[in-house]
Formats: C-alpha cells, sequence, structure tokens
C-alpha cells in the first residue's frame, strides 16, 4: 500500500491505534470513537480494545447503536446579564449608573463539560457602554529636565475635567511623581547634593523613587493645589526609574482604583531601567511585584532591583490598567517598542513643555477605547481556545486576529464565538476554571471546566466480579476491567505464567503450524490476533488463520465491490457470483435497443454481451464497423471533428463526442485490418470543395469507437495561370509576326513581277531614246537691247 494512504488511515483511525483495554480509555482517543458494551459482541481471536472503534464501524461489524457508549459534551449558562442598554427617564434625560451596574460582556458565567476532542463552542458578547467611569493616574517625571513640563501639569486638573466630562459624568485624576533609586550611581549621595541635587542658585527638592502625590479624586481643584506644591528634583544618569514607580501605582491600593475604566499616564523626556540594571547600585534581589508604600512614598528602591518588561505586562493586565506614554519626540522609537510589549497600551508625543498633554490623553483614550482584546488565564493540561470575531461592517477573523475587533464606537456590539477543546482526560479528572476578559477591562467571563473521564456504563461496574475468572476483575461495559497482575479476556491468567509450553500448544492448529498462525499472539492460551494498520482489514478465527483482505479482487476492488470477505472467501451479494463477485447475473445491461438479449447476435455472460457475430461489436452487439453505410455515416462527424468544416460543424461538440479521434500525418500510418486485434474499416470521402480525406472506424477491445484520421486533405491540383498568361501572349506575339512575315513575303512576290513586266515593257519599247520628238531644250537664251557691250 502507498505510504501516503498508510499515514491517512492511521490518523484517521485513533480509536484503534489507542489500544484501549476499557471504555474510559476508548472515548479519551477521540470523539468520534465509541465503545461497544455488548457482551457477545467480540469475535473469536479479537482483543478486548477491538470494542472500541469509530461509531459507522462499529455498527457495520454487528454492534446495535443502544450498545455504543458515546457520550458528548455540554454547556450551561450559569450567569447570563444582558448588556446594559442607555436608559432614560420620562423626560429624556439620561439616567446616570453605578458602575457595577453597568455590563458590557455577556455571559458572565458558564459551564462547560468537555469530551476528548469534541469542541464546545458558545458565543460572547461585548458592546461598550456609554458614560462609563474613567479613572486616571498621571504618572510624572520630576527630573530637572522636566521643569517647564511642570508649570504645565500644575493647571491640568481643571482642565482635563472639563474636557473629559464630555467622554464621561463619571470622572476622577490622581497624580504621582517620580525620579530615580536613591542609591550611587544613579543619584549623588552626599549630603549636599541629598538635598538639592540640582547645581548652581536652583531650588531643588530631594531625590526620592516614587511618589503618591495624590490618589484619585473627583476634585480638579485638589488637583492644581497639590501639583502647584511639587518641586523638580534631579540625578545623575539619563535613564530614569519609571519602572517602579508603574509597578507600586499598579499594585497599590492606596492609589484609589475603581472597577471601572483605568487609564495611566506616564509622562517623561527620557528612557528607562529594566530589571538588570540594579547591579550597578548593588541591587540583585528581583521585584517582588508588590505593594511597599509609607506614606505615599516607595521605600523599597534601594532592595529591590527594578521590574521586567514581563512583569509589568503580567501586573497591568491583572489589574486592567491602560497605559499611555506621554513621551517626547526623541524617545519615540523607544516607547514604540514597549507599546507592542504591553497591551492595550498607546504612545503620544510629548511636546517640549507638555502643553499638548490633554489633547494627547483624549486622543489616546479613544484609541484603547476603540478596540477590545481578549485575553484568557492560564489554560490546563491539554486543553486549548480558538477564537473567532464578527466585528463592524461584517469582517469575519480568525487565529490571534479573532480575539480583538477594532474601531468600536459607543454602543457598538460585537461578537466573538469562543471554541474549547480537551485532549485527554486532565490529573484526576477534577473541575478546572479558566477566565476569558478583555484586556483594560474589569469584567470577565468565567467558565468552569469539567472533564469526561469515564463512561456511563462504568457507574454500573462489578467489582471482583465471577464473569471475571473468580472475581479476578470488574466487570464494566461488557467486559472485563482485570485487576493488577492479571490478564486475559477473563482475567483468567496470572501475568507471571503467560507464556508456557503448554499454553502455547493450544495456540497452534496442529503441530506444524505456527503459533496463532503468526497472525497473532498466545495469551492464556487463546490467540488474540494482531491488528492492522487498516481499521477495515483484520484477523480472525480460533488461530487468527482468517481475515478479511486476502479475497480475489476484481477492478482493483476486494471482491469486486460486490460482496464481503470472509476467512478469505468471498460471501457475494444477490444477483452477483465468482470467485471475486465479478459476474453479473442481471441480464439488463446485456438489452439492445430492440429489447433483444445482445441484439440477438451473441450470448450475455456476467452482464457482457459476447457477440457470436465476428463483424458485430458493442456492449450489445449492435455496432458493425465493417458494414456498408458506415462510411458515410461517419463522414459529417469526421469532417467536423478532424477539420472544421461541413454540415455538422455548428453542432459538432453536441452530435460528434461519441468516438476518440486520433489524427495521423498520413495514409500509411491508419491501422490496417491486418495489425489489428478488432475489425477496422477504411474510408475514403469526398467534402464539398472535391477533396478527398481518409480515415478509418473501429470498435476496439473495450468497446470505446475510433476514428484515425488523415489530418492533411488530398485536393486536386488547380491550372498554373503563369505559364497560361505567358503561353497566351507568346502566341499572340509569335501570330503577329507570321502575319508580318506573309505580307512581306507577299509583297516581295508582288514587287518582283512589277519588276519583271516591266523588264519585258521595256524590252518591247520601238523609238529612239537620242532622237526623241517630243524633246524640247530646257535651255531659254533672252538678250537685252539695252546691251551694248560694254
Amino acid at each position: 500500500r502507498p505510504p501516503a494512504i498508510i499515514a491517512n488511515v492511521a490518523i484517521g483511525n485513533a480509536c484503534i491505534n489507542a489500544n484501549a483495554k476499557y471504555c474510559g480509555e476508548c472515548i479519551q482517543a477521540g470523539a468520534k470513537c465509541g465503545w461497544c458494551k455488548d457482551p457477545n459482541f467480540l469475535k473469536q481471536g479479537e482483543t478486548v480494545s477491538a470494542r472500541c472503534d469509530e461509531l459507522q464501524s462499529l455498527m457495520k461489524r454487528g454492534c446495535d447503536a443502544a450498545m455504543i457508549e458515546n457520550p458528548h459534551g455540554e454547556q450551561k449558562i450559569l450567569k447570563n446579564k444582558a448588556v446594559t442598554n442607555r436608559r432614560k427617564v420620562a423626560d429624556g434625560v439620561t439616567k446616570k449608573q453605578k458602575p457595577e451596574d453597568i455590563t458590557q460582556i455577556q455571559p458572565q458565567k458558564l459551564s462547560l463539560t468537555l469530551r476528548s476532542g469534541e469542541p464546545q463552542s458558545f458565543d460572547l458578547k461585548f458592546k461598550r457602554a456609554e458614560d462609563y467611569p474613567i479613572d486616571l493616574y498621571y504618572l510624572m517625571d520630576l527630573s530637572y529636565s522636566m521643569k517647564d513640563d511642570l508649570e504645565n501639569v500644575k493647571n491640568l486638573g481643571t482642565s482635563l475635567m472639563l474636557e473629559m466630562s464630555k467622554i464621561t459624568s463619571d470622572f476622577r485624576i490622581g497624580f504621582g511623581s517620580f525620579v530615580e533609586k536613591t542609591v550611587m550611581p544613579y543619584i549623588s549621595t552626599t549630603p549636599a547634593k541629598l538635598l538639592n541635587p540640582c547645581t548652581g542658585d536652583q531650588n531643588c527638592t530631594s531625590p526620592f523613587s516614587y511618589k503618591n502625590v495624590l490618589k484619585l479624586t473627583s476634585d480638579g481643584k485638589k488637583f492644581n493645589t497639590l501639583v502647584g506644591q511639587q518641586h523638580i528634583s534631579g540625578n545623575l544618569d539619563s535613564p530614569e526609574g519609571g519602572f517602579d514607580a508603574i509597578m507600586q501605582v499598579a499594585v497599590c491600593g492606596q492609589i484609589g482604583w475603581r472597577n471601572v475604566t483605568r487609564l495611566l499616564v506616564f509622562s517623561t523626556d527620557a528612557g528607562f531601567h529594566f530589571a538588570g540594571d540594579g547591579k550597578l547600585g548593588g541591587i540583585v534581589l528581583p521585584n517582588d511585584g508588590k505593594c511597599h508604600l509609607e506614606n505615599n512614598v516607595y521605600t523599597m528602591s534601594h532592595y529591590y532591583d527594578y521590574p521586567s518588561i514581563a512583569h509589568l505586562v503580567q501586573k497591568l493586565s491583572d489589574n486592567n490598567i491602560q497605559t499611555i506614554f506621554a513621551v517626547t519626540e526623541e524617545f519615540q522609537p523607544v516607547y514604540q517598542e514597549l507599546k507592542n510589549l504591553i497591551p492595550k497600551s498607546a504612545v503620544g508625543t510629548l511636546s517640549a513643555n507638555s502643553s499638548n498633554v490633554i489633547n494627547l490623553i483624549i486622543d489616546a483614550y479613544n484609541s484603547l477605547s476603540s478596540e477590545v482584546i481578549l485575553e484568557n488565564s492560564k489554560l490546563p493540561e491539554g486543553v486549548t481556545i480558538a477564537y473567532t470575531s464578527r466585528c463592524k461592517n461584517g469582517v469575519v477573523s480568525q487565529g490571534e486576529s479573532g480575539r480583538k475587533c477594532s474601531n468600536i464606537s459607543i454602543g457598538d456590539e460585537v461578537m466573538f464565538s469562543i471554541s474549547v477543546t480537551s485532549k485527554g482526560c486532565p490529573k484526576q479528572g477534577k473541575p478546572e476554571t479558566i477566565k476569558i476578559k478583555p484586556l483594560g477591562f474589569t469584567e470577565e467571563v468565567v467558565i468552569t471546566l469539567n472533564f469526561i473521564c469515564e463512561c456511563e456504563c462504568h457507574k454500573e461496574g462489578i467489582k471482583n466480579s465471577p464473569l471475571c475468572h473468580f472475581g479476578n476483575g470488574t466487570y464494566e461495559c461488557g467486559a472485563c476491567k482485570c485487576n493488577e497482575g492479571r490478564v486475559g479476556r477473563q482475567c483468567e491468567c496470572s501475568s507471571n505464567d503467560v507464556a508456557t509450553e503448554d499454553m502455547d500448544r493450544t495456540c497452534r492448529k496442529d503441530n506444524d503450524t505456527d503459533i496463532c498462525s503468526n497472525n497473532g499472539d498466545c495469551v492464556c492460551g487463546t490467540c488474540e490476533c494482531k491488528k492492522r494498520d487498516n481499521p477495515e482489514e483484520r484477523y480472525s478465527g480460533q488461530y487468527c488463520e482468517c481475515d478479511n483482505f486476502n479475497c480475489d479482487r476484481s477492478g482493483n476492488k476486494l471482491c469486486g465491490g460486490h460482496g464481503r470477505c470472509e476467512c478469505r472467501v468471498c460471501i457475494c451479494d444477490p444477483m452477483w457470483t465468482g470467485s471475486a463477485c465479478d459476474c453479473s447475473l442481471d441480464n439488463r445491461t446485456c438489452m439492445a435497443t430492440n429489447k433483444q438479449i445482445c441484439n440477438g447476435r451473441g450470448i450475455c455472460e456476467c452482464g457482457t454481451c459476447k457477440c457470436t457475430d465476428h463483424k458485430f461489436q458493442g456492449p450489445t452487439c449492435e455496432t458493425c464497423p465493417t458494414c456498408p453505410g458506415v462510411c458515410t455515416e461517419q463522414k459529417e462527424c469526421v469532417q467536423c471533428r478532424a477539420f472544421g468544416t461541413g454540415e455538422k460543424k455548428d453542432t459538432c461538440e453536441r452530435d460528434c463526442s461519441y468516438f476518440n479521434l486520433i489524427k495521423v500525418k498520413d495514409r500509411d500510418k491508419l491501422p490496417q485490418p491486418s495489425g489489428s486485434s478488432y475489425p477496422v474499416m477504411h474510408c475514403k470521402e469526398r467534402d464539398a470543395n472535391d477533396c478527398w480525406f481518409y480515415y478509418t472506424y473501429a470498435v476496439n477491445n473495450n468497446t470505446e469507437k475510433e476514428v484515425h484520421v488523415v489530418d492533411t486533405l488530398d485536393c486536386p491540383a488547380g491550372p498554373d495561370i503563369i505559364p497560361i498568361v505567358a503561353g497566351v501572349v507568346a502566341g499572340i506575339v509569335l501570330i503577329g509576326l507570321a502575319l508580318l512575315l506573309i505580307w512581306k513575303l507577299l509583297m516581295i512576290i508582288h514587287d518582283r513581277r512589277e519588276f519583271a513586266k516591266f523588264e519585258k515593257e521595256k524590252m518591247n519599247a520601238k523609238w529612239d531614246t537620242g532622237e526623241n520628238p517630243i524633246y524640247k531644250s530646257a535651255v531659254t537664251t533672252v538678250v537685252n537691247p539695252k546691251y551694248e557691250g560694254k
């Protein structure tokens, strides 16, 4: 069998591969696995683990559906308070609600019962509430470089209260400050520098690590007053000890956090120290993540190292605090990287003197509150969780993107589909609790996980049952679950004396054969047959001498696909016979169109016609490729398919797709009757242009119609125009020349005759040319009378 097939079978057959010895072990193998508890289900040679299989396979093997143990998980919603809608009183005024009365997430509590491999899914609804209370704590760097910023922050309280009133009617603000650890080399420890770390005539307060100046309050004027009393301090190095301050703000109850939206604004113009930097000051103890405020001042900065980024992320998340980093442009890249590590955080660019801090806070809050990100607590071993989000505008996301939705406005409602799956049964099978919550919110969903580790029939088990060889096991779910040290189907043997010669003898069919036919193991004198990779293939029989996969095949199918294999013999379905069940007893497939069996020209054997008249072929002996008229019948289809011409060229695909067309180069390549195992008809036809085309028609041994055609037409040669024109022109010229020659010849003959006649008349003349009587002289003499001879 090809390797890919084996791999697929193994993957799809977790039930068989589990080799389960009892029902509880079977149902943990996968969601598709069932256990047949019918006491009489197992055949001779089958092991107890053969009771565990896929449901369809168990029923196919004869187990009644009512006898199959296949428990399913379930879910129960224990608390399902609806999300809060905006409430108005009769006169249209919005009714103010207490924070504890506002619900943004639904449901709040549920219970899931998990079966191994079977996911349990539920929907979680989130709706962003209107007028939700906000607590904002402003944590400011008071090192000397922030001197001008402090002046602008002194009036922040009333201004920010005014702006935030547009978002919520319940707003509280607090203030804290930080500088650096009070040890070398972070600050100068000389007595003078401890009193005033600034140089020159600058009056600065003593350095400190973190100070809670004002716990959260709704009194903006008090904020202005107390912040106005603050003074700048100083330190030596550039990075500041802000992480110490953030940790204390997150974990200390003195800050006054409520279970509402919690915002921490971290304002600085420098970088930060983190875990490990404390070694410079001789501090090696890791930060313990606990509150150490005395009189609102952090007192253990010299004792504990700075917290790590991961530690801060954990504490900020545990306390539902969303962080806004208000930093100068110079340190934007550093805090952008830090933002990527801290969920539900934002970074804003602080102007040189913090004049834009209010707009920065408003923008960052809108950015944070418009996004919801779900996180879950630590999952028990073997439990996985998957999220699918259905956000605004029909956007659906899965995987890590399925945990969040963005661009959520007040009053918007989004849905998350959450699927929880367990693999196997956690240790001891005790209930576990996990929590899912949106980051930055105090509300959460509490989920109790219960695990199905045993079948229902386990409760009805009989310990030390007499059915298990005098009480050597527990009889449950139709089989014996043997006590420790006992083996066998009925726990009849001790594990110490399983393999003995006497027992092996009972596992041989005769003395000359292998133990269990080499297809199984001898356990307690009984053959337990081996399993195959393919769950459909099995050994069986008292000596594992039978199997259901070594029968005859037809068409690469066991028993031709028309029977079942039992002990290497095909048991055929009705209307089928033969050693491979490949012979049909139904003669309907041999019926010709004239309602005769094999057209009266053959016999029907196994549902196939065997033609007795060798001229006829085809499944019903109706095709005669060598009969007269075949060439004429095929002419139009051959013409349209081979050359795209003829009367059927427009309907060729519909009317002429019943044969296989094979083109050849010349007539010598056409099949010849002498070299073929089936009759071949040679055809020669003429098209509308008086061109001949040659082809053969035949029905091959697979009853397929074949046409071989020469791919070029044999057309009569046309007249050669140039020689004809040249001949005509030459003829005209030659005829003209001939006429001219004849005319010239006649003229010569005529002239000679005239000349001869002249000569003859001349000979016969009687007068003398010297004494012409009519001759007159051509000279006339005239005398001038006046001439005197002078």
